[in-house]
């Protein structure tokens, strides 16, 4: 059993190494630019919004643009007013990597990373760059078919059972896990893939999986308040803008749940991608109704943690 909860372990550190290659590589490609198109696309809370969706969708890491983002106004480069539109895109931006990771592309993984070590073997940044992302898109497939085919096996853990059986008690301890897990392990994405695998074998139902997908979102918000410590008071209220717009969207939508597991076969067949839908949904609709009001959402930011 130690064997298995071990696997377990290291099947989510081999997404979260995919992730980073994946994010690495991208990065990469597009070298300081994306920095710079951030600085100068960010004026109105619009094109801050548009910039967040882009960039995340092109990094793969709504985590890694809020830390950008962070460190571009702890240098003064951007402001905190700024910042809100950058957040709200971030949180669209990272639902076409939960989208993605549903695709079916099994059978191509053995060759995808064979191409990928070729790749890496050229002396050319571009094209090493290109071998990062396939790699680590590769190592992201091989861990969601470990998720799905660990799961039932984990259930056997007496302490792994009583969570899961908590959880499916109650939605408010599936919120808080999700919390927990994503806070840990640093990444909302790992946490939603581990969520579609235990779906997928049937181990939760999707009120609980959406329960803990909404959790996941306030968890992700950690990275983002760790990266502020230390860099002034616009990048710390850039934090809490972030913190706050992601609790008050789990609030609005927690009581809503049974109805998104309702619409959920209405969208896909697969209960993971149902998941993914129900994550652009909740994500969609949280971002564009602030983002009419993001300037005043931002002095109320600044009037509760202005000191």
């Amino acid at each position: 059993m130690e064997l298995i909860l071990f696997l377990f372990i290291l099947l989510i550190g081999l997404f979260i190494f995919g992730m980073s290659l994946l994010r690495s590589g991208l990065f990469h490609l597009s070298g300081d630019s994306l920095k710079t198109w951030l600085y100068n696309a960010t004026n109105t809370p619009w094109k801050g919004f548009l910039a967040g969706i882009l960039i995340t969708c092109m990094l793969q890491s709504s985590s890694a643009v809020m830390i950008i983002t962070i460190g571009l106004i702890s240098a003064k480069m951007l402001s905190f007013p700024q910042s809100i539109g950058i957040i709200l895109g971030t949180n669209i931006g990272t639902t076409v990597t939960t989208e993605l990771i549903t695709f079916d592309i099994q059978s191509f993984l053995i060759p995808m990373v064979g191409l990928a070590i070729v790749f890496l073997f050229i002396k050319k940044k571009k094209v090493q760059s290109i071998g990062l992302v396939i790699l680590g898109i590769s190592f992201v497939f091989m861990s969601m078919d470990g998720f799905e085919y660990m799961a039932l096996p984990l259930r056997e853990f007496g302490i792994v059972d009583t969570i899961i059986s908590s959880m499916d008690r109650s939605l408010i301890l599936s919120v808080i896990a999700g919390v927990v897990i994503t806070a840990i392990i640093q990444s909302s994405t790992a946490t939603t893939a581990i969520i579609m695998g235990f779906l997928s074998s049937g181990l939760i139902d999707l009120n609980t999986g959406i329960a803990i997908l909404l959790g996941s979102n306030i968890g992700t918000c950690v990275d983002a308040f760790l990266a502020s410590i230390g860099g002034g008071r616009e990048a710390r209220l850039t934090a809490y803008a972030h913190i706050w717009l992601n609790i008050l969207g789990v609030v609005i939508f927690y009581p809503f749940i049974g109805t998104l597991a309702k619409i959920g076969p209405t969208l896909a067949t697969n209960p993971e991608v149902q998941l993914a839908h129900i994550s652009v949904i909740f994500n969609v609709i949280c971002s564009i109704a602030v983002l009419p009001i993001a300037e005043k959402f931002g002095k109320l930011i600044m009037k509760i943690h202005g000191r």
